[in-house]
């Protein structure tokens, strides 16, 4: 089974730091890494820059989707009121089957903000409280969203990873 989680630093450089440790909690097997993207937002900056790493080019192109897709109507519409809601809302109801909730949008979306950043990730298997462990001293905070195997194939069906 899939696991969305996106993990929020309380610094801009943390995801960062975080995306090297998920590669090495990769190799000793404590989680597979589908797919990441890094979100990393400067105090003072106006948007956040992001950047995504995916080494099967196969999957690159899917998973890129995913993360412009989420990652735009996030961060990048414009935060008035009801245009935020109804970004949230929309792209809530086109992420419906796969697991990622309206709630779980808001909270990113209020969570991760100027002097942050965010590791947003796609995993399989692997043990969550041991790779948690790895994260010690970067004050992470996990936001997560289980999917199913039949929610995880829809969402590679929706962006055609």
């Amino acid at each position: 089974m899939a696991m969305f989680t996106v993990w929020k630093f309380d610094d801009p450089a943390g995801a960062g730091k975080a995306a090297d440790i998920i590669k090495s909690a990769a190799s000793e097997g404590l989680i597979t890494v589908v797919d990441h993207a890094v979100v990393e937002w400067p105090e003072g900056d106006k948007h956040p820059t992001t950047h995504g790493v995916n080494d099967d080019t196969a999957k690159a192109g899917g998973w890129g989707a995913l993360w412009g897709l989420l990652i735009g109507a996030l961060f990048f519409i414009p935060v008035v009121g009801a245009v935020a809601g109804a970004a949230i809302g929309g792209l809530s109801r086109a992420l419906s089957s796969t697991g990622i909730k309206k709630e779980d949008l808001e909270r990113i979306r209020a969570e991760v903000v100027p002097g942050t950043s965010g590791l947003f990730l796609i995993s399989e298997q692997g043990d969550p409280d041991r790779f948690r462990e790895r994260l010690h001293g970067l004050k992470a905070t996990l936001i997560s969203s289980n999917m199913s195997d039949v929610e995880t194939r829809e969402l590679r069906d929706m962006f055609g990873a």
